[in-house]
This record gives structure tokens, C-alpha cells and sequence, in this order.
């Protein structure tokens, strides 16, 4: 956990503070459970949609700091299908959010080579929002860089339902064995199904916020991710966090199930 210590002013990890390393490798897909808009406003004693807009500058921020770390895929948890439940007043904000955020950044991710994808259940959006949507992935569909993908709309536990009806589907039209059903073939029906292989899977998950908890994300795609928590809330979430968070992924000793070494066999 990352905690903030006011007498340095700084965030450090309560197991010693990680140093970014440029010359090790950064994270090839991070996500982002992007926590705190509301309470960062409430704190100030703002309404809550003053955070929102305030975390739709953090994203920019970040979204270019990761593209010029090197990292190729960077999954941002936007809107989830159980954010319906909030007020009606802050849901129509969010909704409106797209439409402001991609008219206003669309040109920077074009300069920055950055293409833009959105998954979840997008025809249950607004009109606007969609129009917003599909604009920005059509104006940026050409860029070769890092691709920004928003989980908008977006529950991982839907995602998988509709992934296996898909698999059935398409097992019952072909050969109707069921042996053939195999963990590659669910993942292809994934919402990250357009994405290469190697890129599918986060290697880091990142929530803000201090909370400890998955909250229907990408429940498949992370069964190996290294998992990093943080107490600042998403507006305060910085480039420089952006870093240490990378730098404990580069320290974490990966194995996968398996052992690293021969050593570790004895």
C-alpha cells in the first residue's frame, strides 16, 4: 500500500520506497481503477462532479506519461454497469464527460500517436456519448502507438456471461464438441478479444483511493497482473505516482505458478 506521509510530503510504500528505473522494463498493459473523484470533492467541499472533471485532467496526464514510458496498453475503468445506480444528476455528468473529454484531447492523442478504443456495452449509452465514442475512435483508428482503452459501461462478470454464450454459439454452428471450448478460445470473446494475445492481460493493476478490491474488473484478464493499491484519490494521482507504481512492479519476482530458478527446484 502507498501512503501518504505528510512530514515528507510524499507518498511511500509502507515496505521501503521504490525508485523507477528507466532501464528495466515497464508494464507492456497497465489498468487503472481509477477511485477518489468524489471523495477528492467532498474533501474540498465541492459537489462530486467537480472531481470527475478534475480526474478527466488526470487522465491526460497520465495517459501521456504512460505513452512516453513505453507502455502499450493502458485500460482506464471509466464507468462500470453498476455506476447506473448513482444519482441521476451525477450520471448524466459522466455521460456527458466523453463528449468534453474527447473534443478537447482527441487532437493531443493524435500528436502523441495515441488510438483510442472503448469496450463495454456501448448501446446502452446515451446517443451523445456514443457519437462521442465513435468519433474518437475513428479520428485516432490510424494512430500506431499506445492504445487508450476505456472500460466504459463496462462489468467483467457480464463481460464473461457474454463471452461463453458466444463460445456456445460458435461451438454449436462448428463442430458442437465441447472439447473444444479452451481458455483461448474464451479469451477471444473477451472484450479484450481485439487486442494481440500478448497484450490481453494487464501485467499491473493499479486502484487509487486506498480501497483493496477488484470491483468487477477485468476479473479474467488479471489472474497473474501484479496488484498495486494507493491512498491518493484519482485527482491526485501524478506522474511521478505513475512511477513509483511501475518501479514495484519491477521489483516483484514473477513466477506464474512455477519456480524462477534451479536454485528455488531444491
Amino acid at each position: 500500500m502507498l501512503r501518504f506521509f505528510p512530514q515528507k510530503n510524499k507518498y511511500i510504500q509502507e515496505e521501503g520506497e521504490f525508485e523507477f528505473q528507466k532501464e528495466l522494463p515497464v508494464p507492456k498493459h497497465i489498468a487503472i481503477i481509477m477511485d477518489g473523484n468524489g471523495r477528492w470533492a467532498q474533501n474540498r467541499r465541492l459537489p462530486r462532479v467537480a472531481g470527475h472533471k478534475e480526474g478527466m485532467e488526470t487522465v491526460k496526464k497520465i495517459t501521456k506519461h504512460a505513452s512516453h514510458l513505453g507502455v502499450q496498453v493502458l485500460t482506464l475503468y471509466a464507468f462500470s454497469t453498476e455506476n447506473w445506480k448513482r444519482p441521476t444528476e451525477e450520471v448524466d455528468f459522466l455521460m456527458q464527460l466523453p463528449v468534453d473529454f474527447f473534443d478537447t484531447f482527441v487532437p493531443e492523442l493524435i500528436k502523441e500517436n495515441v488510438r483510442v478504443n472503448v469496450m463495454g456495452y456501448q448501446e446502452f449509452l446515451p446517443k451523445h456519448t456514443q457519437d462521442a465514442v465513435e468519433r474518437a475512435m475513428a479520428q485516432t483508428k490510424d494512430n500506431t502507438g499506445m492504445i487508450l482503452n476505456f472500460a466504459l459501461n463496462y462489468g467483467s462478470r457480464a463481460e464473461i456471461v457474454s463471452a461463453v454464450k458466444a463460445v456456445y454459439q460458435e461451438v454449436s454452428e462448428q463442430s458442437g464438441d465441447i472439447e473444444t471450448i479452451n481458455e483461448e478460445m474464451i479469451a477471444n470473446h473477451l472484450m479484450t478479444g481485439f487486442l494481440p494475445t500478448e497484450l490481453r492481460d494487464p501485467e499491473l493493476l493499479i486502484r487509487t483511493s486506498g480501497e483493496e478490491r477488484i470491483s468487477n474488473f477485468l476479473l479474467w484478464q488479471i489472474a497473474y497482473s501484479e496488484l498495486f493499491f494507493t491512498d491518493a484519490l484519482w485527482p491526485d494521482f501524478n506522474e511521478s505516482l505513475l512511477e513509483t507504481s511501475i518501479a514495484s512492479f519491477q521489483n516483484r519476482d514473477r513466477r506464474f505458478g512455477g519456480l524462477k530458478n534451479k536454485e528455488e527446484k531444491k
